[in-house]
């Protein structure tokens, strides 16, 4: 069996969770159906296409081994059975109602951690593939290539060979290393002052902050989903009138939601600035990279409680221009690149606390997830839609993730069950706001 040590940030979410906060994402996908067997023709296709991918095979276990003492790490497991993590179930009316009750089960840690759920749809028409991946297994863009290893193959552009330099000798490592001391000091010094000024960034941001508190809960561990879809065209529009860039707009679109829910439901929205957690891939394109989440985030406050729409926008455009500006690597939104200096005994200790700690750092976390543009396929049927899922931290009541498909944005709304019983109302709020900013952009 070959195994990989947990990168640190990987190992932080593997021992934050619980069995009441499970730390999965997903993407829930709808198929069009050819005939009424399709969703069983797909399940079968999952399962056999499952076992020749190879990072569906990996499992996480315990190291209990110096230098990694408490850590954990990657292996193949030697047992796996793709049937085990695919399931066929009975057919569904409502694609998200299903979604929510499976999101809420936490995946089973003794095997390669994620599912794909397949259900037909009562009208034969359509079917949905419900995929959930472990964080510590795959961020956002790992998650999406292992689920593309069991979707119809695509052809893709081919990319010019990278050069490969040759490896250096251990004579000219060791030649070269007084040369090099100079720059390792001060790289390690950079990041103590690094870690210094996320730190004090992160206790500065909790600082005269006033979030509504629909958006935290007490933990109950269960899950609601929905989804809603925007014409991009009409985003580009927004934009080219309003200024900024399409991400801007889209979280623009979300504090305005947040208003327009808050006030429907009673709970009111003036004064409210709830702080927005918008992770930030830290991967480089094209480039190798390890299996480990390659994140950190920009924090902003979003003016929920501005009445006024381009107000809003232009108060979006103003904060991310400021953390682009400041860079992805400080200020409090980067909290996650303080996992590199924790040992790995320290977050198996420590990581209960982190996540009820989540609470305190950001109350929402609004997220966007690359897709490729070409159309996807499973067994000859065409993805329609596809709805990202985040996890959910303990103590917060709502995840936004966004992804563009196919000419169209596709907002994944994930709630604590029992604190936004009315999370469709919400999916509401954002078509609501889309089109209010339409009619103020273009009167």
């Amino acid at each position: 069996m070959t195994s990989d040590l947990l990168a640190p940030l990987d190992l932080a979410f593997w021992n934050m969770e619980s069995g009441r906060h499970p730390m999965h994402l997903g993407a829930l996908g709808v198929f069009a159906a050819h005939s009424p067997t399709a969703g069983a023709h797909a399940a079968d296709l999952l399962a056999a296409r499952a076992a020749a991918v190879p990072g569906l095979r990996m499992r996480i276990r315990d190291v209990w081994q110096p230098p990694a003492f408490g850590g954990a790490a990657r292996e193949t497991a030697p047992d796996f059975d793709p049937l085990d993590h695919v399931r066929l179930h009975a057919p569904a009316a409502d694609f998200h109602a299903a979604a929510g009750r499976l999101m809420q089960r936490p995946l089973e840690r003794g095997r390669p951690p994620w599912e794909a759920h397949v259900l037909p749809g009562e009208d034969g028409e359509s079917f949905a593939v419900l995929f959930k991946f472990h964080h510590a297994l795959a961020d956002g863009l790992r998650a999406l290539k292992l689920a593309a290893g069991v979707l119809d193959p695509v052809d893709l552009p081919a990319r010019a060979p990278r050069p490969v330099e040759p490896p250096r000798g251990l004579l000219s490592d060791v030649r070269s290393l007084p040369g090099r001391v100079p720059g390792l000091v001060r790289g390690a010094l950079s990041d103590v002052g690094r870690a210094l000024d996320i730190g004090a960034s992160l206790a500065l941001s909790t600082l005269g902050m006033r979030p509504s508190s629909a958006l935290a809960s007490a933990p109950s561990g269960t899950r609601r989903t929905a989804g809603v879809v925007v014409d991009i065209d009409d985003v580009h529009r927004v934009r080219k009138s309003a200024g900024g860039t399409v991400n801007d707009v889209l979280i623009a679109v979300v504090a305005g939601a947040l208003r327009r829910w808050l006030d429907e439901r009673g709970d009111g929205s003036e004064g409210v600035a709830p702080r927005a957690l918008v992770p930030v891939s830290r991967r480089r394109p094209h480039t190798a990279q390890p299996q480990g989440n390659r994140l950190s985030g920009y924090l902003i406050p979003l003016p929920v409680g501005d009445p006024d729409p381009l107000g809003r926008l232009g108060a979006v455009r103003t904060a991310m221009l400021r953390n682009k500006d400041a860079g992805c690597d400080r200020g409090a939104g980067a909290v996650a690149l303080l996992a590199d200096h924790v040992p790995a005994l320290g977050h198996r200790l420590g990581g209960p606390l982190l996540g009820q700690a989540a609470r305190l750092w950001f109350d929402i976390l609004v997220t966007s997830v690359p897709l490729p543009g070409v159309g996807l396929r499973l067994g000859g049927h065409e993805l329609t839609e596809v709805y990202p899922l985040a996890p959910l931290a303990p103590g917060q009541a709502l995840a936004v993730a966004i992804s563009t498909y196919r000419g169209r944005v596709h907002y994944g709304l994930v709630a604590d069950a029992q604190a936004v019983p009315d999370l469709d109302r919400f999916a509401h709020a954002v078509s609501a706001e889309v089109e209010t900013l339409l009619r103020v952009c273009d009167p």
